[in-house]
């Protein structure tokens, strides 16, 4: 529920001297429905999910975050930092180490609901933000930006993101169409529904997604798979899917036209299917990759 953020700007209080005189006090409502008021930049952030970092990182606020996930290691900017666990199963008493006076965490799993409650019942500010579309990445750029301090930063950054997928919208607006399939797991072939941003990523890049169901993961079978008979097939490669199997090794994959025609594009799991900056360089990639004419990337 995008835009659960709501805002609420209070008067501001100027002090002369103070980098914190020129930051307007807020309440910000996040998607579990709690209310938290700021009356300074956060200054210590510890984000519970990757894409809150990569877009702090491009926010160039890299010196607010004091932790990070175990995951969050390979991330070259953020390797000197201390973990704190995993996403689901962060260390309380790492994080209570690192006074941390703002954390970011995912919603929309019980499991992230659960050590919510425990931090926000340790004392620490949690906002809980959705974090699925492109409508909503945008959102959370600009609330991070306000909130340290990096608002006009945030704006710049969003209308750049904007403009590059409204390019990107225009360029494919009178082409048919490609017809695709984005494996995230195999084996137990698990795809990329209509309701997350692999969706949206597909649609923006002029393609089409043969599965649609509206939900973020679909369960798929190999002969709905064959059925359907994508022109395109596109793989993700990461935590999810890390050993990804050649299609042409698969039973009952070899006939599929995207086998036979050559199109099969293998791509970073963490750009496809996570909200963040590399999103919109993931619509550029595939959408020259679709519309070339040899088929290949």
């Amino acid at each position: 529920m995008l835009y659960g953020l709501l805002l609420f700007l209070l008067l501001p209080v100027r002090t002369a001297g103070s980098a914190e005189s020129l930051f307007p006090p807020l309440e910000v409502r996040d998607d579990a429905g709690q209310t938290t008021r700021f009356e300074k930049p956060a200054q210590r952030i510890i984000a519970l999910y990757g894409a809150f970092n990569e877009i702090l990182l491009a926010l160039d606020a890299r010196d607010t975050l004091v932790a990070r996930t175990v995951t969050d290691g390979k991330i070259p900017a953020l390797a000197s930092l201390p973990a704190i666990g995993t996403h689901m199963r962060p260390n309380m008493e790492l994080i209570a180490a690192q006074h941390p006076d703002l954390i970011l965490q995912l919603s929309g799993r019980d499991e992230a609901r659960i050590q919510t409650e425990q931090l926000r019942a340790l004392g620490f500010r949690v906002l809980c933000l959705e974090l699925n579309s492109f409508k909503q990445m945008f959102a959370v750029t600009e609330l991070l930006g306000r909130l340290t301090g990096r608002e006009a930063e945030a704006r710049n950054l969003t209308s750049a993101w904007r403009n590059r997928l409204e390019s990107l919208k225009a360029r494919y607006a009178k082409s048919k169409p490609v017809r695709v399939f984005y494996e995230v797991r195999y084996p137990n072939l698990l795809a990329a529904g209509t309701g997350g941003i692999t969706d949206e990523i597909i649609r923006l890049a002029g393609g089409i997604n043969v599965v649609t169901e509206p939900k973020k993961l679909v369960r798929f079978s190999e002969e709905a798979l064959v059925t359907a008979n994508p022109e395109a097939y596109v793989i993700q490669k990461g935590p999810m899917n890390p050993t990804p199997m050649k299609l042409e090794e698969r039973p009952h994959y070899r006939d599929m036209r995207a086998v036979r025609d050559g199109r099969v594009l293998v791509v970073d799991e963490e750009s496809f299917a996570r909200p963040g900056p590399r999103a919109v360089e993931a619509v550029e990639q595939l959408g020259n990759w679709l519309h070339s004419q040899t088929g290949s990337f």
